[in-house]
Formats: structure tokens, C-alpha cells, sequence
């Protein structure tokens, strides 16, 4: 879904998008945490950090992708929406912080994304 347009349908999945990644970001630092990494994610809406919260520094989703990635953007209203080079403004950037390597990192999303999966109604 292009989340430039506006409505009530592109609210809904913007919704819905937030909810899931603050559900999967959760389990997934939790269990980095809990393996003794540092971790750390974004809530996407405020920019502010959900773990650490003793910072108020805003990390901007879409600045980081410019800067970091090169991505281009499009205005939608008073907001900077990122445009992906393969799937455009259908995207809902994120970020998840580890200081956990790249391969306990993967093990543990795929077993955060098992135990969501399971819990999902006709998976």
C-alpha cells in the first residue's frame, strides 16, 4: 500500500504497521537483552527509544535513510515519507539498535518471528 495517500484505509495500515513492529521489536531486544546485548529500538511516531528511555534524543527514521542509504523523499502533508528504490513509499521504516553480532542477531529474528507467526489467526 502507498502510504503517501491519506484516508481512513492508508491510517488503518499505517496503524496496523506500527503496532506489528513494536510488537516484533519488543520481543526481538528482549531477547537480545536477555542473552546479555545491548539492545535498543525506535518507536517510529515519537523518534524517542523504547528501552533506554533515559534519553530524550529524537532519532529521525526517514533522516537516517537519507543519510545513511541515500534514499530519496516525497512530502506527504507535514510529513517526509522515504521512497525504498525497489518498493517506493510502500514501506514503514524502523529501526532496531543490537550490539549483539549479525549472526545472533538473525537467530534471534527468526525466532521472534516463529513465535509471532504462531500466535497469528490462519497462519
Amino acid at each position: 500500500m502507498d502510504l503517501v495517500q491519506t484516508g481512513e484505509t492508508v491510517d488503518e495500515e499505517k496503524d496496523f504497521c506500527l503496532e506489528r513492529f513494536l510488537a516484533f521489536a519488543e520481543k526481538v531486544t528482549d531477547k537480545l537483552v536477555a542473552k546479555g546485548h545491548w539492545a535498543d529500538y525506535i518507536d517510529p511516531c515519537s523518534g524517542l527509544s523504547m528501552v533506554n528511555k533515559n534519553s530524550q534524543q529524537i532519532y529521525g527514521e526517514v533522516d537516517a535513510l537519507v543519510t545513511l542509504l541515500n534514499y530519496q523523499t516525497t512530502n506527504s502533508g507535514c510529513c517526509k515519507v522515504v521512497l525504498h528504490p525497489q518498493w517506493g513509499s510502500a514501506v514503514y521504516p524502523a529501526t532496531i539498535f543490537t550490539k549483539a553480532s549479525s549472526v545472533e542477531l538473525a537467530a534471534v529474528i527468526t525466532e521472534a518471528e516463529t513465535e509471532i507467526r504462531a500466535t497469528e489467526v490462519g497462519a
